[in-house]
């Protein structure tokens, strides 16, 4: 289903929309009319004044109808072409960071019913590699916005000490080389992991921890206490579509597997993605709270594919922007 501010939308639009309809088609004629009647009744001699407020629409009726083409533009753009979305997290770093503003085409992955977000058009499918914003598969009121790991049919193993993916992509009829399903393992390509410029802070009574560069931590004078921990992060690159991307890794962090979801017949960190569903991950590995553990996303709740950054505030969670990122306005990849 749609979010509270989609349904609003399309019923203010639909609302303002009627009111437009019967004041250009039924209501201004009606007046034009009686405008005229008057006007031959008095043999042209009545007031000008007079004809002008008998042709003159009421208030309220003038400012719903008004409302209808701005509300109408805004409607279409938003639910079929480009939707704004906000960074509140840092999952997705260092692709995307909290405070960057990113543009969804809404029309990548078929034309949908704003409202139900049904397919009425379809236009594509989601790739490997996509970053891509849907609805929580168990929450279809939250926004999450990762990245396209997992199409139908693969098999993704999570190498959990490593922090590294296996996918072995589904077989096509054109393979020669497949055993079983799955065909040989995708080359990620994955690079050699260097120190990054990060620095992930977790501070007591804070739900989520903030990421700093090394000059900013140098700035703030963080230090380790009893309330403060820092720990180092690693950046590595890894190719799942045909860019390769940064990955940030945590020095020192180790997940617990038990937490993933399981899937029945398949051993812990193993997932082979049914047809019509899709397995995502965010890019900061350690960070992300996505398919290992909630399971893969049905087609139907994708959202949209993030092609652009169209403003970048520099922010942590849950406070006031202190500066823009210029730098970082541009394409995602």
């Amino acid at each position: 289903m749609a979010g509270t501010f989609a349904i609003i939308l399309a019923t203010a639009t639909l609302i303002t929309g009627i009111f437009w309809f019967l004041e250009k088609f039924k209501w201004k004629p009606a007046r034009q009319r009686k405008v005229e009647e008057i006007r031959t009744q008095s043999n042209g001699e009545v007031d000008g004044k007079i004809l002008a407020e008998v042709g003159k629409p009421k208030g309220w009726v003038e400012n719903l109808a008004s409302f209808f083409p701005v509300l109408f533009v805004v409607f279409v753009i938003r639910s079929f072409i480009y939707e704004p979305f906000q960074i509140p997290s840092g999952s997705m770093m260092q692709t995307l960071l909290i405070g960057d503003f990113i543009a969804v085409e809404k029309y990548a992955y078929g034309l949908r019913d704003p409202i139900t977000n049904t397919v009425i058009i379809p236009t594509g499918r989601p790739k490997r590699g996509d970053v891509a914003v849907f609805k929580h598969p168990n929450v279809p009121q939250m926004d999450l916005i990762k990245r396209v790991v997992g199409l139908p049919g693969d098999k993704v193993v999570y190498l959990v000490k490593e922090k590294k993916i296996v996918i072995y992509p589904a077989c096509q009829t054109t393979d020669t080389d497949c055993k079983g399903q799955q065909s040989q393992p995708l080359d990620l390509h994955y690079s050699e992991p260097k120190t990054s410029n990060w620095k992930e802070v977790h501070e007591q009574f804070k739900t989520s921890p903030s990421f700093y560069t090394l000059q900013q931590y140098a700035d703030k004078g963080i230090i380790d206490s009893d309330s403060v921990v820092t720990l180092n992060m690693n950046i590595q690159q890894e190719t799942l579509g045909d860019k390769p991307h940064d990955i940030l890794i945590t020095q020192g962090s180790q997940e617990d597997p038990n937490y993933y979801y399981r899937q029945k017949d398949q051993p812990t960190a193993t997932w082979v993605v049914p047809q019509g569903h899709y397995f995502m991950m965010g890019d900061n590995r350690d960070n992300s709270g996505d398919s290992r553990y909630f399971g893969f996303v049905p087609e139907g709740n994708f959202v949209g594919k993030a092609t652009a950054i169209w403003i970048s505030f520099e922010k942590q969670p849950d406070e006031w922007p202190t500066g823009i990122r210029f730098s970082r306005i541009g394409g995602i990849h």
